[in-house]
């Protein structure tokens, strides 16, 4: 009878953990999609918001056949417009002007900060954490662990996340010096199914540190 209750509970916990990687596997691959298509919803309005001002300026926001060219013209007036913001942004001058209207007032405005670096990283001109998939060896006795990237510091040390399987939104964060940080040439979402597979398909890691070797030989 207690083996029966045993190979019940067993079952049940084996069917449980295959329900939750699988769920959690499913909010991997769409949770990427949905961040980019709320920001091109984001970009997308923002863009109607800005032309429909400049059409009422051109008297002709009343659904006409010329409609189109007047939507056409305003989107490049505003392209136009960033484009010299982003020219001017590139020089010394320009640079110091934003800096300083940033320090002062810009990141007094809630969630300025955090969207500013979303932005960067989605058009690359930041490099996006969690990118970069790395084995850290904490605590230096050679027990190796599979994290992410989260920080790269000037003074040399690494702010790695350390997920716990099979859950991968938990884990550990640990700021180590980059001596402890072994880098691995596989891409994030393979590693993120070794952690959600409580290590199964890690052979890719090892697969990856032995070409890596080899190519330094």
């Amino acid at each position: 009878m207690k083996r029966s209750v045993k190979r019940i509970r067993n079952f049940a916990a084996r069917l449980w953990r295959f329900f939750l990687t699988t769920v959690l596997g499913g909010v991997v691959v769409v949770l990427p999609l949905y961040l980019l298509f709320v920001i091109i919803r984001f970009i997308y309005r923002l863009m109607t918001q800005i032309i429909t001002p400049l059409k009422e300026l051109f008297g002709l926001n009343d659904g006409g056949h010329q409609e189109w060219l007047v939507n056409l013209l305003s989107i490049g007036a505003v392209v136009t417009l960033f484009f010299f913001i982003g020219l001017f942004i590139r020089t010394n001058s320009g640079q110091q002007i934003f800096h300083f209207i940033e320090n002062n007032w810009l990141r007094q405005i809630p969630f300025y900060g955090t969207i500013r670096d979303t932005i960067q990283a989605f058009f690359g001109s930041k490099k996006m954490p969690f990118q970069e998939v790395v084995l850290v060896d904490v605590f230096k006795n050679g027990s190796m662990m599979t994290g992410f990237v989260s920080e790269s510091h000037a003074n040399g040390m690494v702010t790695v996340f350390v997920p716990t399987g099979p859950n991968p939104t938990n884990g550990f964060i640990f700021h180590i010096h980059h001596d402890q940080v072994e880098h691995i040439d596989i891409k994030p979402e393979e590693a993120m199914r070794t952690i959600i597979g409580v290590g199964v398909g890690s052979s890719i890691i090892f697969d990856a540190i032995e070409k890596k070797e080899k190519k330094e030989k």
